[in-house]
């Protein structure tokens, strides 16, 4: 009796540590078990010039977790969003463009930015921007499953925001390169956090291959689209150097420039 017992223990652990290896989740959610995977912000492009990508997530079934990626298809508005990984002097043209234009514009920021660009950093509440959270150390968010981790990604960079401004961030959150699972929407909706990813970006935040004026425009212009949430990087050279005839230009198409919290209101 003791053999078939010793056995079974065996067993039963090995079995345990075979289901563990398996990379997914489950979460039971109103009596449905769903799985959740890894994912990476797409979108695609079908409806042609001018018409709203669809995302590799619906509008609606992202508005579940107070996330979005767009805005009304039937209003000519742009949402400006920026992302700070880290400040090599692009950032201040691009605040002194949206001065000129008064456009309101989202700055989701690091912990690096904030520790090396605070004046930057102060510049953007002082101006009327929202300031949001792009996790302290940019990790891939949707490896992390443990909520006191992934609240502690989130809560340096409100803590030090607030040190710094006097101020408290905006409850906006971007994930780091766009990784995310529906388990990291569900906690940042715990933690009152509106997600935020976007319709419109191009590949500007290679710093050894930043792309000309013409291939910016060619893609900003062609591309955008009513209820736009567009991304750019304040890293970019080029954003820095095109971004106020960049506005004049989307303002002559007859689009103007809303806050997020538009959005959500």
């Amino acid at each position: 009796m003791k053999k078939f017992w010793i056995f079974f223990l065996f067993a039963a652990m090995f079995l345990l540590g075979r289901f563990a290896g398996y990379a997914v989740s489950f979460v039971e959610t109103n009596a449905e078990v769903r799985i959740l995977s890894a994912e990476n912000w797409g979108l695609g492009f079908s409806g042609g010039e001018g018409a709203q990508p669809t995302g590799n997530v619906s509008a609606t079934e992202l508005k579940k977790y107070d996330a979005y990626y767009v805005g009304n298809a039937e209003e000519k508005v742009i949402y400006l969003t920026f992302d700070c990984g880290y400040e090599n002097g692009n950032t201040e043209p691009i605040l002194d463009a949206l001065k000129k234009h008064e456009a309101p514009a989202t700055f989701f920021v690091v912990g690096h930015f904030l520790e090396s660009a605070p004046e930057i950093v102060k510049r953007m509440a002082e101006e009327g921007h929202s300031v949001g959270n792009h996790t302290y150390h940019h990790p891939d968010m949707s490896k992390i499953s443990d909520m006191s981790a992934f609240q502690k990604e989130m809560d340096s960079v409100a803590e030090l925001y607030q040190e710094i401004t006097g101020e408290e961030l905006a409850m906006y959150y971007r994930p780091p390169q766009g990784k995310y699972s529906t388990e990291n929407l569900r906690m940042a909706q715990e933690m009152g956090y509106s997600t935020f990813f976007w319709s419109l970006a191009y590949v500007d935040w290679n710093q050894d291959a930043q792309p000309t004026k013409e291939e910016a425009f060619d893609k900003l212009l062609r591309r955008i689209h009513p209820g736009a949430i567009v991304l750019l990087h304040s890293t970019s050279q080029t954003n820095g150097e095109i971004l106020d005839e960049l506005l004049t230009k989307w303002e002559e198409m007859g689009y103007e420039f809303r806050p997020l919290s538009d959005l959500i209101e």
